[in-house]
């Protein structure tokens, strides 16, 4: 059955939420540009597969915030290509910085697919996918994008690495909703006893919407929820923390930015605060939380984590296990590592089919990835599906990766992914 994180696309959307970013329709392309040309026989055909990656990796929001799935798909290609390639062809990787802008972004788009004539974009990352309505008029299969915005709920070609049941034919969701569980607050609600929780946000206006998001599906799943907004100038997180202790949160969740997490943790220790877990998310499941946190050890081993994707720590499990080997040399690791490897992985497996069919094209590629039935990349993602529902699902069974960091340890599993699962109502929201 697919599954889907909570609210996913919002809560990726997190990382841009104190920036004003504006959208671009971008150009429709005449379908005669991307005819695909004649394939030579294998033994003849020895020219490199070619793929984009589009990064914001000069973004204001800072120089290594959306480079994760980047390194960890170059990774795999470097990894495939000493290995022989595919069908006896190496993977051409060809990069692109958009600086996190929506002009930055349709630049980056247009000299991928019309100059550098790549088959497929891999692992996207962008602050401002502006140019997202071209890549899809121009029938250029992305993969296992991260959901920064709305777009992989919204244009058909695009293939976000969680997943989308939306129809996405040119209109975000349905009617402009898009629509997530609330299995996160169970977990919290089932497996740990917690009944009240709180909801840090900046008076401003995304990450207040954020915060309502999230309150939303706290009280849906019968929490007493604790909602504290900070001035976005000159935060004061000492009176937050001073009322979390005075109300008794289990869970504090937050709709600010990575320094503000330190900054509120800080003041939760001081004010002697203790929680069940201090929840924080996907992009923020990294081995930098040492530096991160460095001032507030107490709330430091109160981070817990959930996502879609397999612990990157869990070296027992094989395919991890190889994802930590080809990427040792890296300084840090990270879950948006893995989850460009994974994205990596699953054009390789499209590639893979299709030079044994019909050649390595767009379209063959694309229609690969479009009957994708809960792909997994070796069990590194819970089963990730698409479908084109006329009508948002009501409710779905959705599971969930756990993991708490331990001083010493690091991120730690909390059960198998495959087994932490949940019957989760679908509640609305607009990104």
């Amino acid at each position: 059955m697919p599954r889907r994180r909570l609210f996913r696309a919002a809560e990726a959307a997190l990382a841009v939420l104190l920036l004003a970013v504006g959208t671009a329709c971008g150009s429709r392309l005449p379908e005669s540009d991307f005819e695909h040309r004649e394939r030579a026989t294998p033994a003849q055909d020895d020219t490199p597969i070619r793929v984009g990656i589009v990064t914001s990796a000069t973004s204001p929001v800072g120089g290594s915030a959306f480079t994760g799935p980047r390194d960890g798909a170059k990774a795999y290609f470097e990894r495939l290509n000493a290995r022989g390639g595919v069908d006896g062809r190496r993977i051409e990787v060809r990069e692109c910085d958009d600086g996190g802008s929506g002009v930055g972004n349709n630049t980056c788009v247009h000299r991928l697919i019309d100059e550098d004539k790549v088959v497929a974009l891999v692992a996207t990352t962008a602050l401002d996918y502006a140019g997202a309505s071209r890549v899809s008029h121009a029938r250029v299969p992305d993969i296992g994008g991260q959901p920064l915005g709305a777009a992989y709920d919204t244009w058909p070609h695009l293939y976000g690495i969680y997943g989308s049941l939306a129809p996405r034919r040119g209109t975000t969701g349905w009617d402009g909703k898009q629509y997530g569980g609330t299995e996160v607050h169970r977990y919290f609600k089932r497996e740990h006893g917690a009944r009240t929780a709180a909801v840090v946000s900046y008076n401003q206006a995304a990450s207040a919407a954020y915060a309502r998001l999230v309150e939303q599906g706290l009280k849906a799943e019968g929490y007493k929820v604790v909602t504290e907004q900070v001035d976005f100038a000159l935060p004061n997180f000492r009176a937050v923390a001073a009322d979390l202790k005075e109300q008794g949160a289990d869970l504090v969740f937050d709709a600010v930015d990575s320094h503000g997490n330190a900054q509120l943790c800080e003041a939760m220790d001081a004010a002697g605060v203790e929680v069940t877990a201090k929840v924080t998310n996907v992009q923020n499941w990294t081995s930098t939380v040492p530096d991160d946190y460095k001032d507030a050890p107490r709330c430091r081993n109160a981070l817990w984590a959930t996502g879609s994707s397999r612990n990157y720590e869990d070296t027992d499990h094989p395919a991890v296990r190889e994802f930590r080997e080809a990427t040792k040399s890296l300084k840090t690791h990270s879950q948006w590592q893995l989850e460009g490897w994974a994205a990596a992985m699953w054009f390789t497996d499209a590639a893979t089919s299709c030079a044994a069919a019909q050649g390595i094209t767009r379209a063959c590629v694309d229609a690969y990835i479009n009957r994708s039935r809960d792909y997994t990349a070796d069990g590194l993602l819970l089963p990730v599906t698409f479908e084109r529902l006329a009508e948002p699902p009501k409710s779905r069974r959705t599971c969930l990766s756990v993991a708490r960091w331990e001083d010493g340890r690091g991120w730690v599993s909390q059960g198998d992914m495959d087994d932490t699962c949940f019957d989760v109502p679908q509640l609305p929201y607009r990104q």
